[in-house]
């Protein structure tokens, strides 16, 4: 049976937020980097290679998952390693010049709403005591701690950590251990929430998380397999969250009513 967490570590795309695909080259992002590099690059090239780009980075975040301690890559070496490669020096340039930029809106998504059942789970959490934070690989934190706030989220959490910005990427535990820290919790009285076994739950138990907790989402279902990976709970959404606290909570209330 789960004990009631001192604080909660909580993935963003598929946790906090459902992330729908998107466009491998959206539209709005090609015509701004069309207009960056001032005509020096035709606009189906851009579109071409940003699509290939997106497939590309795909492919190094599982490769490097795989490694004992991945970390992320700057924004100008995604854009530079990834996209423009074959560009002219001079769109080259631009583009790195403007990479933080560009990354912000290759990783902002209109159509991410959030979960059902996160704000009550959250406030909930809140009202209780437990400290927040984020702890989630992206390209850009900045566009998820911007969506967060948009949203009317973000006074909940006492940290957010971002691969870009910290530097560890998932399963590296290194990234979830930085957030322990910064809300002054002891890994091992945190509960992890994430949706994937391969990087949230191999987080979670590399860095000795009380409890790893696996909410689905489509991309849990579209996980391989994972041989010796189990979660100490799965739940559906921030209500399946909200309802594994209370049921730990009214658990620690027992016992100290029994002592």
């Amino acid at each position: 049976m789960l004990r009631s967490p001192k604080a909660l570590l909580l993935d963003f795309g598929g946790v906090l937020v459902d992330a729908p695909p998107q466009p491998l080259a959206p539209p709005a992002l090609i015509d701004q980097v069309f207009r960056l590099v001032a005509g020096t690059v035709p606009i189906q090239q851009i579109a071409a290679d940003v699509s290939e780009g997106a497939r590309a980075y795909a492919r190094w975040r599982d490769d490097i998952g795989s490694t004992d301690e991945p970390t992320e890559l700057p924004h100008s070496q995604v854009w530079a390693d990834f996209v423009t490669r074959s560009w002219p020096q001079p769109a080259r340039d631009a583009v790195e010049r403007e990479a933080t930029s560009l990354a912000y809106a290759w990783t902002w998504r209109a159509q991410w709403e959030v979960r059902p059942g996160i704000p009550e789970a959250l406030q909930a959490a809140s009202d209780a005591g437990l400290p927040l934070a984020v702890v989630s690989n992206t390209l850009c934190g900045a566009a998820h701690r911007d969506f967060l706030a948009s949203a009317g989220l973000s006074h909940l959490f006492a940290a957010e950590f971002y691969s870009d910005e910290a530097g560890p990427r998932k399963p590296n535990p290194r990234l979830a251990l930085l957030a322990a820290d910064a809300i002054g919790v002891p890994m091992g009285a945190c509960w992890f929430i994430g949706d994937t076994l391969g990087r949230d739950i191999a987080c979670a138990r590399r860095a000795g998380a009380q409890a790893a907790i696996l909410m689905r989402s489509p991309r849990t279902d579209r996980e391989p397999l994972h041989e010796g990976l189990r979660p100490d709970a799965r739940i559906e959404d921030g209500y399946g969250l909200l309802a594994l606290l209370r049921r730990t909570w009214g658990t620690s209330a027992a016992s100290s009513a029994r002592t």
